[in-house]
């Protein structure tokens, strides 16, 4: 039910209670508006040459509100006596749309267009490749409802979801790129030694040439924008490789980065998106012209891309999903709004979240209350489609495929002696009989022997595992072949700093969830949750060539390498050769100054 507030007439201490009135909030969301406003106003005076071109791309007719698609008697994305891809709303089962795959042939036409406008583009400056992503960032915030729209039509996810995930995360990836990208590919001056004092050496990060990225579909447009935005500014160009599941979605984003490039001058052929059927992937994966892979997918998958691209050579980044822990410690203050970060981390996007909290591991204080907390508002959860139904707290998943391996999970940890508070079944939804829908699930008591705390179920299913103490949560988060993300929750520094350096993953957020990858720290795992990084320095210098340059310091006095004569082919005498190098070896690298001395004196002795 919505409400209204008629404030007219009233003084902010009407509207609040005495002494409740928020003005540590009001102040800072003041201070951070203002800050921004600045900072935008800097940006805009001294980087004229910069400034956004604005554009228009079609939005797809099925936006509007009016638009009723055919309803699938039983939605599915293969169609009989057709190769076409068959787009459908999860959520209501509506027709989107059918999409052709691509073919062998074309995957060639695709990497030939990227790698002949690529070459232009490794000419242009950081200034040019700024400019085009805040075409692209104006773009994205002046259509935020469009884009969760469509994110939303061909996922099935709520429009907060879409706002977090696609939108927010999308915006920070551009924004951290136009601020910090150039400064990670600057030339990076090295050290030197005392044998080459006279030298300089930099690293230079160089583009690799077409890149490719094959993406999952539980973030159809950050999955998909994410690696666009790091190979555009790297200088190369780029070959997409989308999820089946949302071929329809892909069209309209890829349309907005090669809008982009247009508006600002440049050819939208170096991004080039397509949609295959898994037979033809290995085409892309193995092809000769691809310089560097990024995947975001499943363990199975992984492997066969893996083989495929060692083929061609081809360095794969690989992302696996996790099986995520939440920790939280006895001294963990005001639960209640730690139990709502705990919700955020399980339930967004209806848990199909690479980096969702898969598992709360609570210790003896704070177990039983978390449950309490967490029960009713679990229960609570409202499922349905965002874009039709008032009030939808979790929406539908991509595919009703898992339902019943999701099932038995749940059935097999309730048969050992789990309890299943809330949930734990398929969904019909009365208004949706066609959509796809898990009730949203909270399973305590749960063991580490229980193949659902160690398979990765991405859904909306809540876990609750209980520890004796922090070595043992310790032990529990590690309990899994997964290594992705971690949470831990807590007041001591000391048991914080315990749970960091103890968990197994790749990242970990303390006293709060993901928030990593809100300001864009290289994202990836470790173990069965695959290898490699993208996001932050170490994934913008991930899909460049590293190329080592050393070059005379003081060219202009003459002085560089000379070979001496000792050791100058044809060697003129082995013995005295052999004085030599065991001189220059001792100069370089001796502890003591009269060593260094003797060495020196030995290599003077016999040149």
């Amino acid at each position: 039910m919505l409400y209204r507030v008629d404030t007219k007439g009233a003084s902010l201490f009407d509207l609040f209670p005495s002494k409740q009135v928020p003005w540590f909030d009001l102040i800072t969301t003041l201070l951070v508006g203002c800050l921004i406003y600045l900072g935008l106003s800097f940006t805009n005076i001294f980087n004229e040459d910069e400034l956004p071109v604005h554009f228009t791309v079609p939005v797809p007719e099925q936006c509007a509100s009016e638009w009723k698609g055919e309803v699938l008697e039983e939605p599915d994305i293969k169609t009989p006596g057709s190769s076409a891809i068959q787009c459908y709303c999860p959520a209501n089962g509506r027709l989107l749309g059918q999409v052709n795959p691509v073919t062998p042939d074309g995957i060639d036409r695709a990497i030939a267009k990227a790698k002949e406008a690529q070459v232009e583009w490794a000419k242009t400056t950081w200034r040019q490749r700024r400019k085009v992503l805040r075409t692209m960032l104006t773009y994205v915030l002046k259509n935020q409802d469009n884009i969760a729209t469509v994110a939303c039509l061909d996922s099935g996810k709520t429009k907060v979801d879409a706002c977090f995930g696609e939108i927010m995360m999308t915006a920070e990836k551009l924004k951290w790129t136009i601020q910090h990208g150039e400064k990670a590919l600057k030339p990076e001056r090295r050290p030197t030694n005392f044998l080459m004092m006279y030298k300089y050496n930099e690293v230079k990060w160089e583009p690799l040439g077409v890149v490719a990225a094959c993406v999952s579909w539980n973030y159809p447009f950050h999955n998909l924008m994410g690696p666009i935005i790091s190979a555009l500014f790297s200088g190369s160009a780029i070959v997409v490789k989308t999820s089946e599941r949302t071929a329809w979605s892909t069209q309209y984003f890829s349309s907005i980065a090669r809008a982009s490039l247009a508006a600002c001058g440049h050819s939208p052929q170096l991004v080039q998106s397509l949609v295959c059927w898994p037979q033809t992937a290995n085409h892309l994966t193995s092809h000769p012209s691809i310089s560097h892979i990024t995947f975001i997918g499943s363990r199975p998958v992984a492997l066969s891309v893996c083989a495929s691209a060692a083929k061609a050579l081809t360095p794969v980044c690989v992302e696996l999903g996790g099986k995520d822990p939440a920790i939280i410690l006895d001294d963990t203050n005001n639960l209640p709004k730690v139990a709502s970060i705990l919700m955020r981390g399980v339930f967004q996007s209806a848990g199909q979240n690479c980096i969702g909290i898969e598992r709360i591991i609570a210790l003896p204080a704070v177990y039983q209350k978390l449950v309490s907390i967490l029960e009713p508002r679990i229960q609570g959860l409202r499922v349905g489609s965002a874009l039709e139904d008032e009030d939808v707290d979790v929406g539908a998943m991509i595919s009703a495929d898992s339902f019943a391996r999701l099932e038995q999970l749940i059935a097999d940890a309730v048969s050992q002696g789990a309890r299943l508070l809330v949930g734990g079944k398929r969904y019909n939804h009365p208004k949706h009989p066609q959509g796809h829908y898990f009730v949203p699930t909270l399973l305590v008591d749960v063991l580490p022997s229980m193949r659902v705390a160690q398979e990765e179920c991405f859904a909306p299913i809540c876990l609750l595992m209980r520890a004796d103490s922090i070595p043992s949560a310790i032990s529990l988060a590690n309990s899994t072949a997964y290594a992705l993300g971690a949470s831990v929750f807590g007041t001591a520094k000391a048991d914080l700093d315990a749970v960091v350096s103890g968990v197994k993953a790749g990242m970990v957020s303390v006293n709060d969830f993901a928030v990593y990858y809100a300001v864009q720290l290289p994202f990836g795992g470790v173990g069965g949750s695959g290898y490699g990084r993208f996001a932050g320095e170490e994934g913008l210098r991930g899909i460049c060539n590293p190329k080592s340059v050393c070059r005379d310091r003081w060219a202009w006095t003459g002085i560089s390498t000379s070979i001496p004569n000792a050791v100058d082919y044809p060697i003129p005498d082995a013995r005295k050769a052999w004085e030599v190098c065991q001189g220059v070896v001792g100069l370089g690298y001796a502890a003591k100054g009269s060593q260094r001395v003797r060495a020196l004196w030995k290599i003077v002795r016999n040149s």
